[in-house]
């Protein structure tokens, strides 16, 4: 049975060092004390905004869907009047990573898949490493758990130290190539991480972004207890859509589609699965990944240009981190200036002085590059 004793005054990050230290937090819309708000998305730094701006805050490939895929959801809407059946998509997802279809479990966006594991997985220890996607730890604790955080060192660049880890977690949560830090962890080390009764997940929404997915465990068996999410909204722009999937052993699929509502993903975005998992469809997500790789490196080259700033790397995600001195003052300045980019403190392990950028084009970074030196420039005036 699931413990629900209080949760202890949890970690929070002084900025001037980054390193993880004892503080006060607040209460989150729960009523839970978390420290961070650990519902706040990089969607909510452009919704509803009363301005034409360029968003550097979401990790959604720009310009997708592409119109090849558009089409093919647009023909599906035609059955809509018929109950979702999965199992062609899911076949198409198992024939994709070379495993039997019974590893697989097709989930309304990699998020869902977050509650059903908080619900179905009876973790006594479950423990988060951050900095990370907050969803996890969100799940966690509105399903009753008590969640420990392992916080990675930024003067480490955010690398995983294995040790850090307690060896009696039952539920580990770790994102490769993380968000929001972009680094890309070894997958020995990660597999290092199992253990007998130990269930590890392995967040890799954005691992397709990666050339050539080095580091994936996706197509792993060798691994106990190992639980991959996959998630097809960022290289292809279906956020709006919702459609993800799990790679896990039977018995763990088993159980989180016991916990899943009934037709949880909606016929076109069972679609949208089985198209994006086609060989050629594959192709074209390995060569946008190499292009987000060049992308990503003209990017870091510009912000280097400004002493200011501090990238974080080596960097293998469609984003970067970075940090400044007055961020969050910058960031508000930045939209004035027609840019949207996501805030940093509501990470763990990170403060107010971190911005994350999604990585866009050449023509884009340069706009966005002199906007930034023109906000910095004000901040010092």
């Amino acid at each position: 049975m699931r413990s629900r004793i209080p949760i202890p005054t949890p970690m929070s990050t002084d900025p001037s060092a980054g390193l993880p230290t004892s503080g006060s937090a607040a209460p989150a819309a729960d009523g839970v004390s978390t420290g961070f708000d650990l519902r706040h998305h990089g969607d909510a730094e452009v919704r509803g905004a009363d301005a034409d701006l360029t968003d550097l805050a979401v990790n959604v490939r720009a310009g997708t869907p592409p119109d090849w895929l558009k089409a093919r959801i647009a023909d599906s809407l035609d059955g809509l009047a018929a109950y979702p059946d999965g199992r062609t998509a899911r076949e198409a997802v198992a024939a994709r990573h070379g495993l039997p279809v019974g590893r697989v479990l097709l989930t309304a966006g990699a998020a869902e898949a977050f509650v059903l594991l908080a619900r179905a997985i009876p973790a006594q220890r479950p423990v988060v490493v951050h900095p990370q996607f907050t969803e996890p730890e969100a799940a966690l604790r509105d399903a009753g758990h008590t969640v420990e955080r392992v916080i990675l060192d930024e003067r480490n660049g955010f690398r995983l130290a294995p040790d850090a880890v307690p060896e009696d977690a039952d539920l580990v949560v770790i994102g490769n190539p993380t968000n929001p830090t972009s680094v890309l962890h070894p997958a020995d080390a990660l597999a290092g991480l199992a253990r007998p009764g130990r269930t590890l997940v392995v967040d890799e929404a954005f691992m397709d972004a990666v050339p050539g997915e080095r580091e994936s465990l996706a197509d792993r068996t060798d691994v106990p207890g190992l639980v991959v999410l996959r998630s097809l909204t960022k290289t292809w722009g279906l956020a709006g859509l919702r459609i993800g999937y799990v790679l896990a052993e039977p018995d763990t699929v088993t159980a989180l589609e016991r916990v899943q509502p009934l037709w949880p993903v909606s016929s076109p975005a069972l679609t949208a699965a089985e198209a994006c998992c086609a060989p050629p469809a594959l192709a074209e997500a390995a060569r946008a990944a190499d292009r987000t790789a060049a992308d990503r490196a003209h990017l870091a080259d510009r912000l280097a240009q400004l002493a200011e700033v501090r990238v974080c790397g080596p960097a293998a995600g469609p984003f970067l981190l970075i940090r400044l001195p007055g961020a969050m003052a910058i960031r508000t300045r930045l939209r004035e200036l027609g840019f949207a980019v996501r805030r940093g403190d509501t990470f763990p392990g990170l403060g107010p002085d971190w911005l994350r950028l999604a990585v866009r084009d050449r023509a884009t970074t340069d706009r966005f590059v002199i906007a930034l030196a023109k906000a910095i420039a004000e901040s010092d005036a």
